[in-house]
């Protein structure tokens, strides 16, 4: 999935308007990253994109951009 369809599939889970987040932005300053929104990740990640992430590698993570990134692997 290319990075653009990654920061919408994160702005549904975080219940923001498509097109909130960028990138740059920190995962613990966002309104909503909490941990149903992780499990969220893993599912919508598994179910749409074939794609297992584990939650050591989410935990890694620190940005939007490195969530980005993780998903693009």
């Amino acid at each position: 999935m290319a990075r653009d369809g990654v920061l919408l599939l994160l702005d549904e889970i975080l219940e923001l308007e498509p097109g909130t987040l960028k990138g740059p932005e920190i995962l613990t300053d966002l309104e909503g990253w909490d941990s149903l929104a992780i499990v969220s990740l893993m599912g919508l990640a598994k179910s749409r994109l074939g794609k297992t992430l584990l939650p050591k590698g989410i935990a890694a993570c620190s940005s939007v951009d490195d969530l980005c990134a993780l998903v693009e692997a």
